[in-house]
C-alpha cells in the first residue's frame, strides 16, 4: 500500500486547531491527563493485534519482537505515568537564601505547548508512541508523524490515534519528505525527533527561526569491544543478539567490532556457534529474523559486502529482503562500511593490541549513541571513562534502553536531549521558577540609594561560604 501525503492545508489547519486548543488551558488539568493516559492504555490493547499485523507485513517482525522491543515498552511508559504524573507535576518548594527571605522559592512544571513527533521506521510503534506519553504526561498537543516507509504500520498508527483522541488533541500527518519539509515550516513549542543525523540537521534548520527546543534522537557507529579476558561465549551470544535484533537496524545496535587480536579467531568461532543457537534452521526462514525495510537499503547493504573477506554469513535473497548475518574481516578504516552507520545485519571486524588504540578511533569519530565493551568491569569504566557516548553498556548490549530510570538519548552528532520515565515528562516541560513575596513586610536594604549596602555585601558573602 502506498501512505497519501497530508496536504499543506490540512497541515495548517492541525497546527492551528492545536493552538486554540492549547489555548483554552484544558491539558493543564492533571486529573484529565490522567484520563487521556487511560484511554491511551485502552486504546493500545483494543489496537495490539492491528499493531503487530501490520509490523509483520512491513518488517517480517514477529509477535514476540514487536511486543518486546515496541509494544510492551509503550505499555511500561503509560502505566508510570499514569501513577506517577500527579508527583511529577507538583509544585516543587526550594530552599531560599538569606538575601531573598522572607520571600518563598518554587519550581512550577508547566507543559511546553503543541508540538512535534517525527519518528522513523524502524520502530514505529516504540518511537512514536514513547515519546506521545511524556507528551500527554506533560500537558501538551501532538502532530505525529510516521515514517512513509513503514506504510501499513502507519495507516494502523493513524487510525489507532483517531479512535483514541480528539485531533484538535493529537493526529497523525503522514506523507514523505516533502510533507516534513512542509511540517517543518510550521511554529511549535518543541520538536521531538527520532531519526538520522541529516534530518535532525533539516529540522534543526527550519526550526531555528522559531528557536525552537529540540529533542533529538539520531544515531551513529556504535562500537563494540570485545577485549582478551572477555568471557568469548557470553560475549559472542550477547552481541548475536544485540546486531541480529530487528535485524541489525536499531540505532544502538553494536555497529562495528573491535576485537582483541589475541581472540580474534575464538570469537569468530564463538559467534557462528552462538549465532546457530539463537536460530537453529538459520534466518533464511525462521519468523523470527526481521527483513530489511526496502530496495534501496538492502542495496546499499549487499553493498558492503566487498569491503572485507566475509569469514561467516554473507548469504542474501533481494526478493524477500533478506540478509544473512554477516562478519566481514580485514576491514579498513576507511572502507564505505565504516563511514555510515551500517543499519543491518553486517559486522565489519577491526583488532587492536592495546586500549589506546580503540580510545584513540572512537575520540577521532563522531560520537556515537552507544558504546559496548566486553571485558573486566574495572577495564570497562576505564574505557567508558577515556570516551563518550550516549549511552554504554559493559558486558552487554542494548539493555540500557530497557531500564527506564536511566536516560537514553544522545551526544553530539547523535543527538541531544534525553527521555523515558520521568525524563520524558520533562522533555516537554518548562521548570518555571516562581518567587512569593510577602506583603507585609518590605526590607530596604536592596533599594536605591543602597544606603546599608555593608549588610548586603555581607549577607551575600555568608551566603557563598
Amino acid at each position: 500500500m502506498a501512505i497519501e501525503n497530508t496536504s499543506a492545508e490540512r497541515i495548517q489547519e492541525l497546527v492551528e486547531r492545536q493552538r486554540a486548543f492549547y489555548a483554552t488551558g484544558t491539558t493543564r488539568d492533571v486529573k484529565w491527563r490522567i484520563r487521556q493516559l487511560k484511554a491511551f492504555n485502552a486504546g493500545l490493547k483494543k489496537w495490539e493485534k492491528p499493531l503487530c499485523d501490520a509490523l509483520w507485513q512491513d518488517l517480517h517482525k514477529s509477535y514476540e519482537e514487536a511486543f518486546m522491543t515496541e509494544l510492551g515498552l509503550v505499555y511500561g511508559e503509560i502505566g508510570e505515568a499514569i501513577r506517577k504524573v500527579g508527583r511529577w507535576a507538583r509544585r516543587r518548594s526550594k530552599p531560599t537564601p538569606l538575601t531573598v527571605m522572607p520571600s518563598k522559592s518554587y519550581i512550577v512544571r508547566e507543559p511546553l505547548g503543541c508540538t512535534l513527533i517525527v519518528s522513523p521506521w524502524n520502530y514505529p510503534v516504540q518511537l512514536l508512541l514513547n515519546p506521545l506519553v511524556g507528551c500527554i504526561a506533560a500537558g501538551c498537543t501532538a502532530i505525529l508523524k510516521p515514517s512513509p516507509y513503514v506504510p501499513n504500520i502507519s495507516k494502523v498508527i493513524e487510525d489507532f490515534i483517531a479512535d483514541t483522541f480528539a485531533e484538535e488533541y493529537v493526529a497523525v500527518v503522514q506523507g514523505n519528505r516533502l510533507v516534513n519539509g512542509e511540517l517543518f515550516k510550521h511554529r511549535y513549542d518543541l520538536v521531538f525527533l527520532t531519526g538520522s543525523p541529516s534530518l535532525g540537521r533539516i529540522a534543526m534548520t527550519a526550526q531555528a527561526q522559531y528557536l525552537t527546543p529540540m529533542v533529538l534522537e539520531l544515531g551513529g557507529k556504535s562500537p563494540c569491544i570485545v577485549d582478551k579476558d572477555a568471557d568469548l561465549t557470553i560475549a559472542a551470544r550477547r552481541i548475536a543478539w544485540g546486531k541480529c535484533l530487528n535485524s541489525g537496524q536499531t540505532c544502538i545496535a553494536p555497529d562495528y567490532l573491535f576485537l582483541h587480536q589475541d581472540i580474534k579467531d575464538a570469537f569468530i568461532e564463538a559467534f557462528k556457534k552462538e549465532l546457530a543457537g539463537l536460530y537453529p534452521d538459520g534466518t533464511e526462514q525462521s519468523d523470527k529474523f526481521v527483513h530489511i525495510v526496502k530496495d534501496s537499503a538492502f542495496e546499499r547493504l549487499t553493498g558492503y559486502l566487498a569491503d572485507g573477506k566475509i569469514v561467516a554469513g554473507g548469504h542474501y535473497d533481494r526478493e524477500r529482503l533478506w540478509i544473512e548475518p554477516t562478519l566481514l574481516d580485514g576491514v579498513s578504516p576507511d572502507a564505505p562500511v565504516m563511514q555510515e552507520e551500517i543499519f543491518g545485519p553486517i559486522f565489519p571486524i577491526m583488532t587492536f593490541k592495546d586500549r589506546s588504540e580503540v580510545v584513540k578511533f572512537v575520540n577521532g569519530r563522531e560520537k556515537p549513541l552507544a558504546f559496548y565493551y566486553f571485558g573486566s568491569g574495572a577495564a570497562g569504566w576505564d574505557i567508558i571513562g577515556r570516551t563518550t557516548s550516549g549511552g554504554a553498556c559493559i558486558n552487554d548490549t542494548i539493555m540500557h534502553i530497557a531500564n527506564s530510570n536511566v536516560p537514553f538519548g544522545g551526544v553530539g552528532n547523535s543527538g541531544m536531549g534525553s527521555y523515558h520515565s520521568e525524563r520524558s515528562f520533562l522533555a516537554f516541560s518548562h521548570e518555571r521558577a516562581v518567587i512569593a513575596s510577602p506583603t507585609w513586610v518590605d526590607l530596604k536594604f536592596r533599594y536605591m540609594p543602597y544606603k546599608l549596602f555593608g549588610i548586603i555585601k555581607k549577607m551575600l558573602l555568608i551566603s557563598a561560604e
